[in-house]
């Protein structure tokens, strides 16, 4: 911790973020909307009715095409359902390696193979999801209750029908809110690919701050960052939904619906009465009442069976394209091997420095806002339950907001460089981070704070002695977490002016100095791989 801290100052010192820069800023920001942007140009219904649904297409396709291979890699990478230890390593080995790839260079590598069409971006997306979900998924199904399986497997049936038959709906419903998870995480993703021509609103927006024209760019950015706080606002209550919890006061007018449910509902009739009262009608019958429940789910799976038919027909996949790309792999690779460094090594190893630093230095800022903000959403330590609703709101909003839209927007009014970048990582893992340290602290034993509150010590004591001490290991860890996950994002903010080594990627693709942007894919992933070591290594410590 002593090393991360330092290391954060000085990556702030290095970058030169301090007050001044931030007052300087603001007095830009002033200027900028006074003279550069003047009235905003709203895009047009249909145009916009059009980016949006090739956008929510190719990112729904995408989740589906990664969460569909995830299911495949975690089954063979959980103990319980992958009894060959080597089909386990090497399942794990390739999910780490999907992590480790920035979609960015998936989608230049794909755009070379099949075109510039939404093929690109759906595979780029949905193969960079397996570094989450294969994850996700693997250690679901080895968390899972194994005794459903071996019941099946004691009783003669094949291991497929073991699977299907209790494994895979044993962990559905994590399957599906990880699935909700990534499909927020995809769209935010999906805007920075439309600097690479992938289309849809990321494509629209990077033609209008190409051209300077930011009366168009901001209502767009504004456009993008309400459809991706409405996009993580729905799927937060799905995965609510799915995971049975039974406390929804993440969200305000679910949470006022649930109390005024709760105050009206009729004394002495509970869930468990009226699941005895339904299984007492059933008889002898062996298949479930077509009741609101099943009907409500026969439903939604219709609608999203509908959804993902309407998305490939409006992607207006080219099939033959797709398989002359296979065709073409051998031409594709020998443009991008062997690496080359471009004669600027120096230049590019001072750029993923740089990206590094990017990175602390976000994680600390980060961490400094989240803190206070986290436990104030702690239902067991803000003053009252209408405060702790508000600052989880706060979150949910905070956490909507793409990391590449605080940028550009922070770009255009700061002018380019590493500390619009850096502020933008910040404020995306201050929502990050905020919703992890509130969850640890509500995850804390609250009977070791009664008993210290009992003892007369006031409600910061308590907060010190005894909620402070059981959350640290899992805030440490999440701390740790969102270093990875912010010196990745700090690689693709480069592509919009935002400093380090994504600059250079994005320059290497358009002059298509393809061996380059092997050399700097090949730099990021030996710092991925040290920061997954790290990782590894901080959680041992912490258990």
């Amino acid at each position: 911790m002593a090393a991360f801290i330092a290391g954060g100052i000085w990556s702030m010192i290095e970058l030169r973020i301090n007050i001044a820069s931030l007052i300087v800023g603001f007095e830009n920001a002033v200027v900028f909307f006074q003279d550069r942007v003047g009235t905003l140009e709203w895009p047009e219904l249909p145009d916009l009715m059009e980016s949006t649904a090739m956008t929510l297409a190719i990112v729904l396709l995408a989740t589906l095409l990664g969460a569909i291979i995830s299911v495949i890699l975690g089954l063979a990478a959980a103990f319980n359902t992958s009894p060959s230890r080597a089909t386990r390593a090497l399942a794990r080995t390739f999910v780490v390696v999907m992590r480790a790839i920035p979609e960015l260079i998936m989608a230049i590598v794909f755009i070379r193979l099949f075109g510039g069409g939404a093929v690109a971006g759906i595979l780029a997306l949905g193969l960079n999801s397996i570094g989450m979900l294969g994850k996700f998924y693997a250690d679901a199904i080895e968390d899972h209750d194994d005794g459903p399986r071996r019941a099946l497997e004691s009783g003669g049936s094949p291991r497929s029908r073991q699977i299907f038959g209790a494994t895979i709906p044993g962990i559905m419903p994590a399957i599906v809110a990880h699935g909700l998870h990534r499909f927020d995480i995809n769209l935010r993703a999906s805007v920075i690919l439309g600097w690479i021509g992938l289309p849809g609103l990321g494509a629209d927006l990077s033609q209008a701050l190409g051209v300077g024209s930011y009366h168009r760019a901001i209502p767009l950015a504004l456009i993008i960052l309400g459809i991706c706080i409405a996009a993580e606002i729905l799927s937060g209550f799905l995965r609510m939904k799915l995971l049975g919890r039974s406390e929804p006061s993440r969200y305000g007018f679910i949470w006022a619906y649930h109390k005024v449910r709760d105050r009206y509902r009729t004394n002495g009739v509970t869930e468990s009465t009226v699941k005895v009262s339904d299984t007492s009608r059933l008889g002898d019958r062996t298949t479930p009442p077509w009741n609101l429940g099943r009907i409500s789910r026969v439903a939604a799976m219709g609608l999203f069976l509908a959804l993902i038919v309407v998305s490939a027909w409006y992607a207006e996949i080219d099939w033959v394209r797709f398989f002359e790309g296979f065709a073409s792999i051998p031409d594709v690779a020998g443009q991008f091997w062997p690496p080359d460094d471009g004669d600027i090594p120096e230049t590019l190893w001072a750029a993923l420095l740089t990206t590094v630093q990017m990175g602390l230095a976000a994680t600390l800022l980060g961490a400094i806002l989240a803190l206070p903000v986290g436990a104030m959403a702690a239902r067991n330590v803000a003053p009252n339950p209408w405060v702790a609703q508000i600052f989880r709101n706060l979150i949910v909003v905070t956490r909507g907001i793409p990391e590449l839209i605080l940028a550009i927007i922070l770009i255009v009014i700061m002018g380019m460089g590493q500390v619009a970048g850096t502020l933008a990582l910040a404020l995306g893992a201050m929502g990050l981070l905020s919703k992890l340290v509130a969850d640890s602290i509500e995850e804390t034993d609250v009977r070791v704070q009664q008993a210290i509150s009992t003892g007369g010590a006031g409600r910061f004591q308590v907060f010190m002695a005894a909620t402070v001490r059981q959350a640290a290991p899992a805030s440490v860890a999440h701390l740790f977490y969102q270093l990875d996950v912010n010196i990745r994002a700090a690689t693709l903010l480069g592509i919009v002016g935002a400093g380090g080594v994504g600059y250079y990627l994005l320059n290497a693709n358009r002059v298509l100095s393809f061996e380059v942007v092997t050399y700097i894919l090949l730099m990021i992933f030996v710092v991925v791989l040290i920061l997954e070591f790290i990782s590894i290594l901080m959680r041992r410590l912490l258990r």
